[in-house]
Order: C-alpha cells, then structure tokens, then sequence
C-alpha cells in the first residue's frame, strides 16, 4: 500500500456516486465524467448521498485498489458540485 504522501494529486468526485460500482464502474467514472486518466498517480474519491460512505480508488501500478469508508453516526463534508 503506498503512503498518502506519494500522491500527485488528490480528485473528489462532487456528485454522489451509486455504492454498488467497484473498480470498474468507479474507474469509468474517473475516465467519461472526469476526463482523467484513472492509472494516473493520483486517488480518486467518491462519496454516496447519504455523506456517510467514501471509496477511494488508485492505480499502484500491479493494479487498482480501492478502499472503503463508512461512518456510523456522522457524514462527511462534502463539496457542493460547481453550478
């Protein structure tokens, strides 16, 4: 697992993401929504509606992990998506 500190950049997805894509439909998301490429040095994050849940996907150059957050009793802040 690599240091949060190796990381070019850090990109959140504003709009609430649907919690049953993984690796694939997330790095879908990364290439059709966001335009970046998702084998890029970076970690991409999403969040579900409810603000109580994050995935976090990266490309660690064997392959793609994606780590899962769920709060039991708050919820994120959460950036508003641009108008």
């Amino acid at each position: 697992m690599k240091p949060l500190t190796s990381f070019n950049a850090i990109y959140l997805h504003r709009d609430p993401v649907d919690f049953r894509k993984s690796i694939n439909g997330l790095s879908v998301i990364v290439e059709q929504q966001m335009q970046l490429s998702p084998f890029a040095d970076a970690l991409f994050v999403f969040c579900n509606q409810r603000r109580d849940k994050l995935k976090v996907l990266y490309w660690d150059s064997t392959g793609f992990c994606l780590w899962y957050k769920r709060l039991e009793k708050d919820k994120f802040k959460w950036p508003r998506k641009h108008s």
